[in-house]
């Protein structure tokens, strides 16, 4: 049963971190570009960050370069979102997500999304 399943969400003071994870079944991780995405209340799902099927190559959304890392582990088929620095406006839930195209972010580009995962910045 293909399944991508988000974690380590959780309430963080501003400047903390975190680190999510994407964990994937029912699929052959390393033939797809896996992306992370965020919404928050209110507002439209904006992608974050995306890795492609090989791992070598990175795409961020301006807003989180530099902050944001992201790496895959195919051998445990998942792919983490290492955010680090955390700001107010990171809030919101936090999806992962497959595609067969190359590097984007683009949401209509992506398929079989996770439930997500809530973050939330707050002191």
């Amino acid at each position: 049963q293909l399944q991508l399943v988000e974690s380590g969400g959780g309430l963080v003071q501003p400047g903390g971190s975190l680190r999510l994870s994407c964990a994937t079944s029912g699929f052959t991780l390393g033939n797809y570009v896996i992306g992370w995405f965020r919404q928050a209340p209110g507002k439209e799902r904006e992608g974050v960050s995306c890795i492609s099927s090989s791992g070598r190559t990175t795409k961020y959304a301006a807003s989180v370069e530099g902050r944001f890392t992201i790496s895959r582990d195919d051998a445990k088929n998942t792919v983490y979102l290492q955010m680090n620095s955390l700001k107010p406006e990171d809030t919101g839930v936090y999806y992962c997500a497959r595609s067969r195209l190359g590097l984007t972010l683009r949401g209509p580009d992506f398929g079989s999304w996770g439930q997500g995962t809530q973050v939330t910045v707050s002191s």
